[in-house]
């Protein structure tokens, strides 16, 4: 499955466009709290257990987006946007959610 945040695939036609495909992730109020108590894994600013739990998020609203497209019979999403919000009581949570165009190229 070609997943690109372009709107076209070079030297390859867009033959059907399926429609609105998208994926969510959302991590929960604990690992906020879990990551910011473990401050001792954080190296030049940065926190690597923070970063591993964002990747997994946005890798399992991927992987859910080119599910649908592939359920609509396409073999690429084009147009993809990943965007990241604090939702829930006391914003405790953060969801990843992508979205894109399925297509058959």
């Amino acid at each position: 499955m070609l997943v690109t945040t372009t709107q076209t695939v070079e030297g390859r036609p867009v033959a059907e466009y399926l429609g609105i495909v998208t994926g969510e992730a959302i991590l929960g109020a604990n690992i906020f709290r879990d990551l910011f108590a473990g401050v001792r894994d954080i190296v030049g600013g940065r926190s690597g257990a923070y970063e591993k739990s964002l990747r997994e998020a946005r890798e399992t609203a991927l992987a859910e987006m080119k599910e649908e497209a592939e359920r609509l019979g396409g073999n690429a999403v084009i147009g993809v946007d990943l965007d990241y919000e604090v939702v829930g009581k006391e914003s405790g949570m953060l969801m990843v959610s992508a979205s894109g165009t399925a297509v058959r190229l």
